[in-house]
């Protein structure tokens, strides 16, 4: 009993001593894991911080419209006898642009140009039978009368029968035809559009700590995404009396240029106002800010002693930093970089204080002030 007793202690041991080494030496080999795991370097992507030129300025979004813009509709009711314009094309002003059927109308005309010719020389002519008193005062005064009434009268029928014909009211374009030729109108259908194009307005809001910087004559560019990489300059021609109540903000107007017409009226735009003389800034493209609830940091590149390679080692370390004015893919920095460090742009989730780095720009981070879809 007593070897029995013992053969099997000894087993429990062996296996005991086992089960320990095996623990052992599945933690020596975690551990070099992790060591070795800890040495590899990241691959980030990086910049050298520098100093751009910012001009102080306005941004807003407008709205374009036609410095004289209206919608042609007939005053009278009648049937269109001719459209002498085509659709899209550049009209003159007088041109005509719609006729309306008005024989009826001319030929009352005529027959009121013809009653008051009568009357004209029925007047003439007491007038001078009023000489030697052949025919009283008073029958040269009713002869006065009928002539004005009948002139009245042709004025007011020419006048019927200008109406039934549409002429442009100043130069410009004119939109698609939305009637055709033996339609009948009422008064008030939309004929088309004509809109004058260069210049063209825009007209925009700017916050009330705004008013204080721009005034009438002030230069301003602006672009929109109709046309990317087009700047249209202009200026402000007016700033409204007053501010609205529910949003604080005050309308702006600017006249653009637009000799190509490519701006049309209903687009939208951005706006942009120089305020100042530009200033030199450092800046970062904002994928290298790192937000956090503590605020926010970056990861600066450092050279270290020579590696097995003879190359500098490359370490990072977080540096907290006070951002300032953002403009497109670039923001401002204030405080925590000096010009010509070089700063981690994107691959920050992987690193910690002290962790090595291969730089790696073959994929070209976004960085432009005026970004446009071609940059994308």
């Amino acid at each position: 009993m007593t070897r029995r007793m013992v053969i099997m202690l000894a087993i429990v041991g062996i296996i005991l001593a086992g089960f320990i080494g095996f623990q052992m030496l599945k933690a020596h080999f975690i551990k070099n894991f992790v060591a070795s795991m800890g040495n590899q370097a990241a691959t980030v992507s990086a910049i050298t911080a520098s100093n751009q030129s910012w001009s102080p300025s306005l941004r807003a979004v407008g709205s374009l419209r036609a410095v004289r813009g209206t919608d042609i509709a007939p005053q009278l009711a009648g049937v269109v006898s001719d459209i002498p314009f085509k659709s899209g094309e550049e009209v003159q002003a007088g041109d005509v642009l719609l006729q309306l059927a008005d024989e009826d109308d001319v030929a009352n005309l005529n027959a009121l140009k013809a009653s008051a010719e009568l009357a004209r020389l029925t007047y003439e002519r007491n007038k001078e039978l009023v000489r030697t008193r052949a025919v009283s005062q008073a029958s040269l005064d009713n002869a006065v009368a009928t002539y004005r009434s009948a002139q009245a009268q042709v004025a007011a029928q020419q006048a019927l029968v200008n109406k039934k014909q549409i002429r442009a009211p100043f130069a410009g374009r004119v939109g698609i035809r939305l009637v055709d030729v033996g339609q009948y109108l009422s008064p008030g259908t939309k004929v088309t559009t004509l809109q004058s194009l260069d210049p063209i307005f825009i007209d925009f809001s700017l916050p009330q700590q705004s008013v204080r910087l721009v005034e009438p004559g002030q230069q301003v560019t602006a672009t929109t995404d109709a046309f990317p990489g087009e700047t249209f300059t202009g200026k402000i021609v007016a700033i409204d009396s007053k501010l609205d109540a529910e949003t604080r903000n005050v309308s702006v107007r600017a006249e653009l240029a637009n000799p190509g017409h490519k701006l049309l009226p209903g687009m939208f735009g951005s706006v942009t106002i120089v305020t100042g003389a530009p200033q030199s800034i450092l800046t970062l493209p904002r994928t290298a800010i790192t937000y956090n609830p503590y605020g926010q940091s970056i990861y600066l590149v450092r050279k270290g002693e020579a590696g097995e390679d003879g190359k500098p080692v490359l370490t990072v370390e977080q540096s907290f930093v006070t951002t300032g004015e953002a403009r497109g893919d670039q923001i401002a920095i204030v405080k925590g970089v000096k010009e010509g460090d070089m700063v981690v742009t994107a691959g920050q989730i992987k690193l910690r204080n002290g962790s090595h780095v291969v730089i790696d720009n073959s994929v070209k981070m976004p960085n432009e002030a005026e970004p446009t879809v071609q940059d994308r």
